[in-house]
């Protein structure tokens, strides 16, 4: 789910699991994308969050489609989300395409991309 003035992510889990995503969220900080040396919640990658009581569903993007550091973030972001958690979570892969205006406030660094 999105907001409208931007596209960073809105976790359909925070309207019910507000202080567990946002343990999540800490949790997540841990997994960075090696080349953009941001991690995977500043650069908005974890798109959306449903938490039942027995599995977590997590919805992520990568940056690039071919992103060579991918199949590890999607495993390290497994991973420290199921420790996080306390129970087995699923990452899907979702088809929307990434850009700058996902990132968290205040994260964009100055690649100097667009001067």
């Amino acid at each position: 789910m999105e907001n409208c003035v931007n596209k960073r992510p809105v976790w359909q889990a925070e309207a019910h699991n507000s202080e567990t995503c946002e343990k999540l969220r800490q949790a997540l900080r841990d997994i960075k994308d090696p080349e953009l040396g941001l991690n995977i919640i500043q650069l908005g990658m974890v798109r959306d969050v449903e938490i039942k009581s027995d599995q977590a569903n997590i919805k992520m993007i990568l940056t690039t489609p071919f992103c060579p550091y991918g199949p590890s973030m999607l495993d390290a972001a497994q991973k420290k989300a199921a420790e996080s958690l306390g129970i087995p979570v699923q990452i899907e892969m979702t088809d929307e395409v990434w850009d700058m205006s996902m990132m968290e406030e205040g994260a964009s660094p100055d690649w100097g991309l667009y001067r």
